[in-house]
């Protein structure tokens, strides 16, 4: 603490204070080994007026990535004292120790407005290449390209831009000129996305949890990688439900247990996401069950084409959902799907195909009577291009596996039956969904 102190009072972070209020002072361990200076700003977030200013969508600026071959990972030191603190406002931040009472000059970990303020100037430095050349999340930078001769131009060009506003990168944090880079948590590379292995290690190494906060601790580390597993939300469903009501008590049962270990299995076989190529037609595989509901985003690559994974999405479903009949559960899987993946699929320059285990949904597009709901979600469908196709549940196995069986159909050889080449829109059938009594299990 005394070496921090000094070297803060020289580089003119802090300097003494004598405020009304202050805020502990202590230290975390960063993961190089070094410490990260750390103050209690509890009592201070919670009266300050948060600066709505958004940080990105991880997953969705990986997406930029299409097409990269070349990595270059930068992370900014101290960057958060870079920026400084308005004038007046530095007794906010003051904080107390054994050698008395100091306040930051510059801007400390611990602010709630920290990451938006600093995202906020990241993004003004790099305004022009963001989405282009470089990702920028609060202090950790991606450049990347398409060859080398591109790359190390854009590289010059990120440093130069770093230096002619002041900010530095620590060089030990910092890869340069790599096919392979791990990124925010992701290892990237010119295949695609995929979960960090040091992370997966941990996952498989879990023991098993002995209390609610064990439970939840695994659980919130696991969640970060669902869009790699497939039917995410089916697999940890009897863990959520240990934590249903708010128990005092963990309640570990055979179920739980046998769920706990799937789910670090799946982590071990988890497959690399491919970067969605809009170039090329996607497919989105559906299904659902009496709990929950998945999808799996698709493209073709290579010469024949073959499936990979671009994405995968599930959740559980609402307690008003799981009153839903199987096609009605169906379709809202489809409109789910379609929701979440929608600025890919929106405008997309092929029409895509949807494919599900639900054979009345192909006659979506004939139906005359529909209930408000499913209204609502045909008006939705009309801005997209797409087709529905069936396809049996045994060769639908990509997305959720659920407790029922598929509607008695007979198969197409191919193994599903297109529905047309027309966008689907609310005209067909009486609805979207199977009378009661009509389809045998």
């Amino acid at each position: 603490m005394e070496d921090y102190i000094e070297g803060a009072l020289a580089a003119g972070h802090i300097r003494p204070s004598t405020p009304p209020a202050a805020a502990g002072f202590f230290f975390i361990e960063k993961k190089d080994g070094g410490l990260r200076p750390c103050i209690d700003y509890r009592g201070l977030n919670a009266i300050t007026v948060r600066y709505p200013y958004p940080l990105p969508l991880v997953p969705a600026v990986l997406e930029q990535l299409r097409g990269a071959r070349v990595f270059t990972k930068l992370d900014l030191r101290s960057a958060y004292n870079l920026v400084r603190i308005r004038k007046g406002d530095e007794w906010k931040t003051a904080f107390h120790t054994t050698h008395g009472h100091y306040e930051y000059c510059v801007m400390p970990f611990g602010l709630t407005n920290a990451p938006a303020v600093f995202q906020a100037l990241i993004n003004g430095v790099f305004r022009d290449l963001l989405g282009r050349d470089v990702i920028a999340y609060i202090d950790d930078i991606l450049v990347y390209s398409t060859s080398m001769e591109e790359h190390v131009c854009q590289v010059r060009e990120v440093l130069a831009r770093l230096q002619r506003f002041h900010l530095f990168v620590k060089l030990e944090k910092c890869e340069f000129h790599r096919t392979t880079v791990t990124f925010l948590g992701y290892v990237i590379s010119p295949r695609g996305v995929e979960m960090d292995t040091n992370k997966v290690r941990a996952v498989s190494e879990w023991p098993a949890p002995a209390t609610i906060k064990e439970l939840q601790r695994f659980l919130g580390f696991a969640n970060f990688y669902r869009r790699f597993i497939r039917s995410y939300s089916s697999v940890a469903a009897p863990l959520t439900s240990l934590l249903r009501g708010k128990p005092k008590k963990l309640n570990w049962t055979g179920q739980a247990r046998a769920a706990f270990q799937r789910l670090k299995d799946c982590f071990t076989t988890a497959p690399i996401l491919c970067h969605p190529d809009p170039d090329k037609p996607f497919v989105v595989e559906v299904d659902a069950s009496s709990s929950g509901l998945g999808a799996v985003l698709s493209q073709r690559h290579g010469n024949p084409g073959k499936v990979h994974p671009c994405a995968f999405y599930s959740r559980k479903l609402t307690a008003a959902e799981v009153n839903y009949d199987v096609g009605n559960r169906e379709l809202l899987a489809i409109k789910a799907a379609l929701d979440v993946w929608r600025h890919w699929l929106e405008g997309a320059r092929h029409p895509f195909q949807v494919l599900t285990d639900h054979r009345n949904l192909e006659y979506l597009r004939g139906a005359k009577r529909l209930n408000p709901r499913q209204a609502r979600w045909a008006l939705f469908f009309t801005r997209l291009q797409f087709t529905v196709s069936y396809r049996p549940g045994s060769k639908n196995g990509k997305a959720v596996r659920g407790g029922w069986r598929p509607w008695t159909t007979r198969a197409h050889p191919s193994g599903y039956r297109s529905a047309g080449s027309g966008p689907v829109g609310p005209t067909g059938r009486d609805s979207a969904g199977p009378r009661r009594g009509t389809a045998s299990r």
